[in-house]
């Protein structure tokens, strides 16, 4: 329920600078009273523009402000909803919307718009249209409900059953139901598109793997040409190591005659140093009658056997001289030999090098070739691409029809719901509940008011009207006061059916010149016996001319005087 506290404004209309403020809270019944033009109306106009930023009364933004200082126009709104305090900040020159709860003002990103979306959808949940049909009564601009087109009285209902959720929810489906008929469109465009591409790509292969078959053949016969070569160089090269491996023991020899070859030289070394040692010994004897050293003469006996025995000595290394001399003549003759062995054995290591160098050339030429037949018979190059291209057509084709199908299944989905969300569908079911009971509850005021007519409204809201005698009526049919009582009984129905949902229930009644109208005593009675019954939450206030005649009917009176061309509370 929305429990209205305060209102207030300045440089509204003809208030001036200084606030005007009244407690809407206070009283069970306030009479507004004041002459034409003092501002009585006022508060109709400050409350409908602060809560909806229009006037109760069709004038213009611009025509708001004051004329005479011609700036800050601002109106305050102060309820509460629950334990949740609420506060509306609204004005013009300069532009100012606000919306304050619990203290903090809540987020302004958005626009005017959408903040003013916001106010009337989350929190008053009514908008400027159901708020007049439930808290406002007036001659000024007002339309009551049964002058209202069909379409406008579904509104109210709707937001008094508080289910215009279902025409929000109906308006988000007919967009999504746009989406997914664009979508589907497209996926089927997609699709067609696709076909095509994967039957011209299945010819584009086809095409590409004749032309290659010439090139695979040649190549297939190179490689079999170097294959063929390959073969013959790896036969050579297993003779040459057959022989090779035969001469394996020629080296080994060769490194013997050579050691061999190496101690015969050190042995004719040896025996040239003896017999150059033995020379100098047989020149010493031959030259020499007395020792050097000891100058002792040199025994002629000895002399001769020393010379003797050095000639002997000297024989015999001669002739091992000339033997080892002649061991390394036969020792050098082999070493050629062996030397003539190895050379061969290097030049069939050359052969076999270099055949191996032209086996790898062949065989990487082979390697190329054959990638290559693979790439032309589709594994890679333009086949290849081709076949991969292909695959992702295919794939994007299985993607877009299950999304077509997905997008089917969806519009068949939405389909159902809008049959429901559609006004014959479950607004209709909650209307058909409802509908005996606002019928009941009209009856029963317009009796409280004299009226004895049954009025009913059908589910498309057209009234049936019948009097006592069963002749039907349509509402044009009534006089202004008997219209006025169906508006009044329609509106304090109203109330009753949004306390009963606690939908757009509020504690504000206002009734703006209502008994200044077409109604007579007997109504003006009659009106004041329902107002009585209302319980003490809910705060009606009577804009009223007729100050003289209904002041003593009700708790407290409001008086705005004008003074010096500014509207004030006297």
């Amino acid at each position: 329920m929305i429990k209205f506290t305060t209102i207030r404004w300045r440089n509204f209309l003809s208030t001036g600078d200084k606030f005007t403020e009244v407690q809407l809270d206070v009283e069970h019944s306030t009479l507004i009273v004041g002459q034409n033009g003092a501002g009585k109306s006022t508060l109709l106009d400050a409350l409908a523009f602060g809560l909806f930023g229009k006037p109760h009364r069709d004038i213009k933004k611009a025509q708001l402000v004051n004329s005479i200082n011609g700036k800050k126009a601002e109106v305050q709104v102060e309820f509460s909803i629950g334990r949740q305090e609420f506060k509306i900040v609204r004005g013009v020159r300069p532009n100012i919307f606000e919306i304050w709860q619990n203290g903090n003002m809540i987020n302004q990103d958005s626009n005017a718009r959408d903040y003013q979306k916001f106010l009337e959808q989350n929190i008053l949940k009514l908008n400027h249209k159901s708020f007049h049909q439930i808290v406002v009564l007036g001659s000024s601009s007002f339309i009551p409900f049964m002058q209202l087109p069909t379409t406008h009285r579904r509104e109210v209902i709707e937001d008094l059953l508080d289910i215009n959720v279902f025409s929000k929810m109906n308006g988000l489906l007919r967009e999504r139901i746009a989406r997914v008929r664009d979508n589907l469109k497209d996926t089927e465009y997609q699709l067609d598109l696709i076909k095509d591409k994967i039957s011209i790509q299945h010819k584009y292969i086809s095409d590409v793997k004749e032309l290659n078959d010439d090139i695979v053949q040649d190549k297939s016969e190179k490689i079999d040409y170097l294959q063929t070569e390959i073969n013959s160089l790896q036969n050579k090269n297993q003779e040459f190591s057959n022989q090779i491996e035969g001469q394996s023991w020629v080296q080994e020899t060769l490194n013997k005659a050579h050691d061999k070859k190496q101690t015969l030289l050190q042995y004719k070394a040896q025996f040239e140093a003896q017999i150059k040692s033995l020379v100098k010994e047989a020149k010493f004897y031959n030259e020499n009658e007395t020792c050097p050293t000891c100058s002792q003469d040199i025994d002629q006996k000895l002399k001769q056997t020393k010379v003797k025995s050095t000639r002997v000595r000297a024989e015999e290394l001669q002739k091992a001289m000339d033997d080892a001399a002649a061991k390394s003549a036969a020792v050098e003759s082999d070493i050629k030999q062996f030397n003539d062995i190895v050379s061969q054995i290097a030049e069939w290591n050359t052969h076999i090098h270099s055949n191996n160098t032209t086996i790898s050339r062949s065989q990487r030429e082979i390697t190329v070739l054959s990638n290559e037949i693979t790439d032309i018979k589709g594994k890679g190059g333009d086949v290849a691409q081709a076949v991969a291209t292909l695959e992702n057509l295919e794939h994007d084709r299985t993607i877009n029809t299950e999304r077509k199908l997905s997008l089917m299944d969806q519009r068949t989905y939405n389909e159902a719901i809008s049959e429901m969300l559609k006004d014959t569908g479950i607004k209709t079911k909650v209307i058909k509940q409802y509908l005996p009971v606002m019928n009941k509850f009209v009856n029963q005021y317009l009796q409280v008011m004299d009226f004895f007519v049954s009025f009913n409204l059908d589910e498309s809201f057209n009234e049936i009207i019948k009097s006592r005698h069963r002749d039907e009526f349509k509402y044009a049919s009534f006089s202004e006061g008997e219209k006025q009582r169906i508006d009044l009984s329609l509106m304090f129905t109203w109330r009753q059916i949004a306390r009963m949902k606690n939908s757009t229930s509020t504690n504000l009644l206002i009734l703006d010149e209502t008994f200044d109208s077409s109604l007579d005593n007997d109504g003006i009675d009659n009106l004041m016996k329902i107002l009585y019954t209302l319980d003490d939450l809910t705060s009606v206030f009577i804009i009223s001319h007729k100050g003289e005649v209904l002041e003593n009917k009700f708790r407290n009176k409001i008086e705005f005087i004008k003074e010096r061309n500014f509207s004030r509370i006297k």
